[in-house]
């Protein structure tokens, strides 16, 4: 790699509908492992981990803000900062935002703006495609990497590669993008073997990308701006404010800048790359078996071929089928035909119209301290697992319409109540009676589970009252 610092931004917004059930607003794909032990951002983090690399800056929705942090410590990358969105707008003003951070203190500092969705499985190749931009973008040009096409895809943009720069060491000009093509201008693209997927990687100046985006954008400057001096800073995370990010537009980096700057390039590069958007890209990228299937979880099959199944819920049986995805999970089963992935997302708008809790929630919800996930309910009463990671610490609480009963199962539990301290080992139990302030902590090197019965007149998760938490939240809505 070049010696010049190079200041990774990891961009995590959108949720990936087509891989539903899975992927939803509570967790999106790339927070999952999809793809190997870690999930997509992980590996995202990972990659971007080379000698003169910066510790990496990550946007993300202000509710999946722990998760990210969580899942940055597992791997152990320290990010500079964690920036969090209010609201989704896209990756042109998350292009702002980042380079006015990095402008503040090096104006000509070097930014390399990741999705962090994707797989990338020639590492070496992915940084020395980095080292080949670095002479451009140092040049003032705002460099796109262009991935070899594997075939006539129709689900991504194109770009033309024109000349090579001068003194460009490896990147070329960029003679036009294109938007998604049919199915007949893909197969031309592919083959003509002067054309490139667009990846939507890219490395910039942060100087530079600000200066397009006065002249070729100017509404998202001001308001990215505004957010950014108006942010709360607590801990790695740097919350924009809200009113002034809303009123940036909606708008893609591409459409923003790219497809109209004199300074776009493009490093041709081909890095065993994939968009797991789909789960049948998932099932071409997986090791399948003599039948050609992919199989996960407690799967059975009988004369079946040419199918991916993810069984996370106890057995699954295939009989007599062929090019089929079936994802079976705790509270969903999803049957489709493998060659029509694609519309798995149009499942999900209609389930949206339907008010269906499904398209955003799972069951399992996370939490800073670790997750729950009810098992039974009925009138007046409401089971839960939950589950406390070591160090975790719910917040000083009480209820004015439930009690509650712990039972833990595994670990040792500090319990709070009504100002007594006690210890809780497993197979031990306590009564929450309603009104009592309480709180639960694991001061153990091990996951505390334990099982909760609540019983009351309403048993909803905004009957929390508040008078403590390490985690900042005054709301009990928030993650």
């Amino acid at each position: 790699m070049s010696t010049v610092t190079i200041y990774p931004a990891i961009l995590s917004g959108g949720v990936g509908t087509r891989l539903w059930p899975l992927a939803r607003a509570s967790t999106p794909k790339q927070l999952l492992a999809l793809y190997g032990k870690n999930t997509l951002i992980q590996d995202t983090a990972l990659r971007a981990t080379f000698p003169n690399a910066a510790p990496p800056l990550v946007v993300c929705g202000e509710r999946h803000r722990f998760i990210v942090a969580e899942q940055m410590q597992e791997v152990g990358i320290s990010p500079a900062a964690i920036v969090l969105e209010p609201v989704g707008r896209n990756t042109a003003p998350a292009a702002a935002i980042i380079s006015l951070m990095v402008a503040e203190k090096y104006p000509q500092g070097l930014i390399l703006l990741l999705p962090s969705d994707h797989v990338i499985q020639d590492i070496a190749a992915f940084q020395t495609a980095v080292a080949k931009a670095t002479t451009a973008a140092r040049d003032g040009y705002i460099v796109a990497f262009g991935l070899k096409p594997s075939g006539a895809e129709t689900g991504y943009g194109y770009i033309e590669v024109g000349p090579p720069l001068k003194n460009g060491e490896g990147a070329n000009s960029i003679s036009r993008f294109l938007e998604k093509p049919d199915a007949k201008a893909a197969a031309a693209y592919s083959q003509s073997g002067n054309y490139c997927w667009n990846s939507g990687m890219l490395l910039f100046r942060a100087d530079v990308m600000l200066a397009e985006l006065r002249s070729l954008a100017p509404d998202i400057v001001g308001p990215c701006t505004s957010a950014l001096a108006a942010a709360s800073r607590d801990s790695d995370f740097v919350r924009l404010d809200t009113p002034s990010f809303e009123s940036a537009p909606n708008i893609s980096i591409d459409v923003a800048i790219m497809e109209k700057t004199a300074k776009a390039a493009v490093v041709p590069c081909d890095l065993g790359w994939a968009d797991v958007g789909t789960w049948s890209s998932l099932w071409s990228l997986e090791e399948r078996d003599a039948d050609d299937n992919v199989l996960q979880g407690d799967v059975v099959t009988v004369d079946a071929q040419g199918s991916f199944v993810r069984s996370d819920r106890g057995l699954t049986a295939l009989v007599g089928v062929k090019d089929l995805v079936v994802v079976a999970i705790e509270d969903i089963v999803l049957v489709a035909d493998r060659m029509h992935t694609q519309s798995v997302s149009a499942v999900v708008q209609k389930l949206k119209s339907l008010n269906r809790p499904e398209v955003s929630d799972h069951p399992r919800v996370q939490r800073p301290w670790g997750s729950y996930q009810s098992i039974d309910s009925g009138a007046g009463f409401q089971v839960k697992e939950i589950v406390v990671k070591p160090g975790g610490r719910l917040s000083l609480q009480m209820h004015h319409k439930r009690a509650e009963h712990w039972v833990v199962v595994e670990g040792t539990a500090q319990v709070t109540c009504d100002g007594k301290v006690f210890t809780l080992n497993t197979n031990e139990a306590t009564f929450i009676p309603l009104g009592a302030k309480h709180r639960l902590e694991n001061l153990g090197k091990t996951l505390l589970r334990l099982i909760e019965v609540q019983c009351g007149s309403y048993l909803g998760e905004d009957d929390i009252v508040r008078f403590e938490d390490v985690y900042g939240r005054a709301d009990s809505r928030k993650a």
